[in-house]
């Protein structure tokens, strides 16, 4: 494991290099803030330069993938947006294979996830109040205006019969300036109020990984798996049998790895040592 540590394993170096298929978390491994993290591009180069093609996977469904495409565009990075998937365009296609087209959908979150839901999903939007079963799901994203009201709102409908999904339960979210309260402390809420555990759309559940993979047209063992968080991207890389490389620039530290259930394949200071073990396929010291 490791290319801060010189004992990195042959087999995960062989795997990296072989892979036909990268996926990246976005927060904390291309980004931070407004800001982007060292050795983006010239990492993403080398990836179809050898032939391989990567997607972008984040938990954050507070903006749809236009709107990253753009947010990308500012910090000099032409990502389009087909090659970049959220959280919430995750929880949409899961409703539209679980409910009937047109049912009332609550949501608990930003205008972006609101918009994969209404708008693009073509749910309707539901007004739960007391006494009032008409809501089919109660869908909760990080949500900076989060209101009792609206943990009344989803009280109700939950409580009523509404499946309750959460696009994501990261407990803290990197900014420029430092971490600030994620999505799961707003799901938690919701959860403490009903009583009900949510199902969670995007990572640690490795199915939104296997998607990814299948959709650049390589298996698990062919994929990549790059992130900073080892409760949600590398667990799910893990549990998806996806190579997994944690870099030290987001959420994680080294030090958490001992305690975590989540294992690492590779860990790296950032992308520039990441693109180092690609290309020569030897630990950067």
């Amino acid at each position: 494991m490791s290319a801060t540590n010189p004992a990195a394993g042959s087999h995960d170096l062989a795997r990296l290099r072989s892979a036909r298929a990268f996926i990246f978390d976005m927060d904390g491994v291309l980004y931070r803030g407004d800001d982007p993290l060292p050795g983006v591009s010239d990492l993403l180069a080398a990836i179809q330069r050898r032939g391989a093609d990567y997607v972008l996977a984040t938990n954050n469904s507070m903006a749809s993938p236009e709107q990253y495409e753009g947010r990308l565009a500012v910090m000099g990075l032409n990502v389009p947006a087909s090659r970049i998937q959220t959280s919430g365009t995750a929880t949409r296609d899961y409703l539209r294979q679980h409910l009937p087209a047109g049912a009332a959908v609550y949501v608990v979150g930003m205008p972006g996830l609101k918009e994969q839901i209404h708008d693009i999903g073509g749910f309707a939007v539901a007004e739960p109040a007391e006494g009032v079963s008409n809501t089919a799901a109660v869908v909760c994203g990080l949500d900076q205006t989060f209101t009792y009201d609206k943990l009344k709102a989803a009280f109700f409908a939950i409580r009523a019969g509404a499946i309750f999904i959460a696009t994501n339960i990261d407990s803290s979210l990197p900014t420029a300036t430092g971490f600030v309260p994620g999505a799961g402390t707003i799901v938690a809420a919701i959860r403490t109020a009903t009583g009900v555990t949510p199902t969670v759309i995007g990572k640690p559940s490795p199915e939104v990984l296997i998607q990814a993979a299948h959709e650049l047209g390589a298996t698990p063992a062919e994929t990549v798996m790059i992130g900073d968080r080892l409760d949600t991207d590398i667990l799910a890389g893990n549990r998806a049998n996806i190579l997994t490389a944690m870099v030290l620039t987001g959420v994680s530290s080294m030090d958490d790895i001992t305690e975590s259930e989540a294992k690492p394949d590779i860990v790296v200071a950032g992308l520039p040592e990441l693109r180092q073990l690609l290309e020569d396929g030897q630990p950067a010291l």
